[in-house]
């Protein structure tokens, strides 16, 4: 068994960039448990995506502990913060879709991929931000998913060397984990469609970042301004790597300090505006069994 060590501060600034950058606009409480989701999601995150040996054991001796364990230290934090179990068992569900070789076949299965490794942690957030309006559910998700779709563009090429396409199949229909030299070489007519489909990913995530949005209003003001700021700073990325148009880094794409400062000026300013901003939510996607617990 795999020690789980809650370190919330030194991990979040280490491995949480973004978030370690917003979270400075978090009350000290908020910001601490925040911190403590952050580190145990790393911890099974990291278990995941960094042993060559397949940690689906582990997962789901992971699901039966916290389904049966009320003394398990996971499973006392989320009790701290009324989270659901069943929502955190959704996440660890994700990771182990994770220990296969990853191939998405298609939009839906990208969003439903996306809930299960992101959506479930803007879930949790949610009520650690001690949201409590029912209709906050469904735009925490989104946000989560948002942030995923953002992550999945980004890390195109990474992702590839350990044998996962996130990229839905239908849209690089030439292209699969038999031939994966198509997304290391350089051949510019496929680069080209790869860069297509990651521009589809980001415009997809344009429109859960939107219906994120939409929930801003059910978040307290002491916490609002922190979530707005680190939603934005991850679409920042987005918004970067579609101003590369059609090419095909191989490279992550990161936000230096004076983009991070910008975006957290021009976020400072909107949260003034935002209850007279409209933001609709719309659905784009089915519902989930657990996204009202």
């Amino acid at each position: 068994m795999i020690e789980l060590k809650l370190n919330s501060s030194a991990d979040l600034k280490k491995e949480g960039k973004s978030f370690y950058w917003a979270s400075f606009f978090l009350p000290k409480s908020c910001k601490k448990n925040a911190g403590t989701l952050y580190s145990i999601c790393r911890h099974f995150d990291d278990i995941a995506d960094k042993y060559k040996e397949d940690q689906s054991i582990y997962l789901k001796n992971t699901i039966e502990e916290i389904s049966t364990n009320k003394n398990n230290k996971v499973n006392i934090f989320l009790q701290q913060n009324e989270i659901n179990n069943l929502i955190f068992i959704d996440l660890i569900e994700g990771l182990i879709l994770d220990q296969k070789k990853i191939r998405i076949q298609n939009k839906e299965e990208l969003i439903k991929y996306s809930y299960h490794v992101a959506g479930t942690v803007g879930l949790m957030m949610s009520k650690i931000l001690g949201v409590k309006h029912k209709k906050a559910a469904r735009s925490a998700i989104d946000l989560g998913i948002g942030m995923q779709l953002t992550n999945i563009a980004r890390d195109v090429y990474e992702d590839s060397k350990i044998k996962r396409i996130y990229l839905p199949a239908n849209w690089i229909p030439d292209i699969s984990l038999k031939n994966l030299t198509d997304l290391h070489n350089k051949d510019s007519e496929k680069d080209e469609r790869i860069s297509n489909a990651i521009h589809k990913v980001i415009v997809l995530s344009d429109k859960f970042y939107e219906n994120g949005f939409a929930g801003l209003k059910y978040i307290p003001l002491s916490t609002r301004l922190g979530i707005l700021i680190a939603a934005n700073i991850y679409r920042g990325i987005g918004i970067k790597i579609k101003s590369n148009k059609k090419i095909y880094l191989r490279e992550r794409v990161y936000l230096n300090l004076l983009e991070k400062f910008l975006i957290t000026v021009k976020s400072i300013l909107l949260f003034i505006f935002i209850p007279f901003m409209k933001y609709q939510y719309q659905k784009i996607r089915d519902n989930l069994p657990n996204e009202n617990l």
